[in-house]
């Protein structure tokens, strides 16, 4: 009991330092992109709240048709997979990103950094249309949510303590991910 206690604890502890930071939406839905080095790399837009916001819609039947109990947890649930779980967390395969819910692309391997938090984390979405973000203020901390802008799942936060370019941290479930090799 008082280790299952301890581990509690000690997992909020470390939940709380990974995932606290919040970012300005407003500030970063004014600057769409960053460009660097000649590359593109985007912004998240904001939820615009419309009931047609994400062209996919299923049943919560079809969902859990679809998804394995973990991807229905992060992805319908909103719920986080432990740190350093999850296979794609240490993945270094050049490849591409897909919501597991969709296969929308969401981020590439180039943008994919060690963030040391457990989580695979990236600097950037992959396209313009890969992720919408949104205000959480679950467990007493405030966060930008990030989730895919076609099926609305949850896919993980972002924070403004990343790499350059961007220096974002795009913490995501790797549950929540399906990884393809680049061809």
């Amino acid at each position: 009991m008082r280790f299952s206690l301890l581990f509690l604890f000690v997992s909020v502890l470390a939940l709380n330092a990974a995932c606290s930071q919040k970012r300005d939406v407003a500030a970063n839905s004014a600057h769409p992109a960053r460009t660097a080095a000649g590359k593109t790399y985007f912004q998240p837009k904001p939820l615009t709240g419309k009931p047609d916001e994400f062209p996919v819609r299923k049943t919560d039947a079809e969902w859990h048709k679809i998804l394995t109990p973990a991807q229905y947890y992060i992805l319908r649930e909103d719920g986080t997979e432990r740190p350093f779980s999850n296979k794609l967390y240490n993945n270094h395969v050049a490849g591409s990103y897909y919501c597991a819910a969709d296969h929308n692309l969401l981020f590439t391997s180039d943008t994919k950094f060690d963030s040391g938090t457990g989580w695979p984390s990236f600097f950037a979405p992959a396209t313009d249309n890969s992720v919408k973000v949104d205000s959480d203020t679950s467990f007493g901390m405030s966060r930008d949510e990030i989730v895919c802008a076609k099926c609305g799942g949850h896919l993980g936060h972002v924070f403004d303590d990343g790499p350059a370019p961007t220096h974002q941290r795009y913490c995501m479930d790797g549950d929540a991910l399906v990884f393809e090799n680049k061809k």
